[in-house]
């Protein structure tokens, strides 16, 4: 698989994952049509979708048109919790290849652990047999507390290769960051730039825009850095070609220790999304 502008992040199955992709949360069809292949065509190589996102068949329809081949893209999509369950998910598996057009995807998550529901270890087993037979080239899981990995831990035999969280300034996660590190797992940011919190001032904006008018960058790039720097995967979503570009456009600067410090400050813990405890 070719990287092109993004590095790559080991993952604890032996392959990689690059660190900086886009997510196409709430686009259509044909939004993500068009944003995935402006994407592809300026160097992403990490497309991230979901079952829930009703566009897969759009992502599928951006990948063709991009003219690349299929395995110089990392494919991520997810099964939703109301199909948590072994045979469910090997249901909605199949269902969310077809819309793809592919033959494999190179991440399969659970997109919600749903603990009331009970089903996501279920789910996890329904994950081990895709990824033996090489459908699901790795399988993570997303919007995991430690306990929910925990359990995986001790009732299943795959460690997760990814765990996808809420993760941004105001809710920086070093407990899950911490606990994702000792177990080999990559932690992956949705919501990286908090939907829209780098630009409001209420939130702290101008802090980012100084930091950002200190190094010739906005305050999204600014964020998509500090992700970076803390060694997260990052998926900033975006359908406007130039912000596309524009967020990919992050590996020309460094931010020093007193950005980090100030960009500390803005740690409220406030979610964007819910706990994931609460979805069921």
């Amino acid at each position: 698989m070719v990287s092109a502008l993004s590095p790559l992040l080991p993952l604890v199955d032996g392959r990689s994952i690059p660190q900086l992709g886009l997510g196409v949360y709430k686009t259509t069809d044909a939004e993500s049509a068009d944003a995935v292949d402006v994407a592809l065509r300026h160097g992403y190589r990490l497309i991230d979708t979901a079952a829930m996102y009703l566009n897969e068949q759009g992502v599928g329809a951006g990948m063709r048109r991009s003219g690349l081949p299929r395995e110089e893209v990392f494919v991520t999509t997810k099964v939703w919790h109301t199909d948590n369950g072994y045979d469910s998910t090997l249901r909605s598996f199949d269902e969310s290849l077809e819309r793809l057009g592919t033959d494999y995807v190179d991440l399969y998550m659970i997109h919600w652990p749903a603990p009331a529901r009970d089903r996501y270890v279920d789910t996890w087993r329904a994950f081990e047999t895709l990824a033996a037979d090489g459908r699901a080239r790795s399988i993570g899981v997303a919007n995991f507390h430690p306990k929910h990995i925990e359990r995986l831990l001790a009732e299943t035999v795959t460690v997760p290769a990814v765990n996808q969280v809420e993760l941004h300034p105001w809710l920086p996660q070093a407990e899950v960051r911490a606990f994702d590190a000792r177990h080999g797992i990559v932690t992956q940011a949705w919501s990286p730039l908090a939907r829209g919190h780098v630009f409001d001032a209420a939130h702290g904006g101008e802090v980012l825009a100084g930091i950002g008018q200190k190094h010739g960058k906005t305050a999204a790039q600014v964020v998509i850095r500090w992700h970076l720097q803390l060694g997260n995967a990052v998926i900033p979503k975006s359908v406007t070609p130039s912000r596309i570009v524009e967020n990919i456009d992050v590996f020309d600067f460094e931010l020093d220790a007193e950005d980090v410090a100030l960009i500390a400050g803005l740690e409220t813990g406030e979610r964007t999304g819910v706990d994931p405890d609460d979805r069921n």
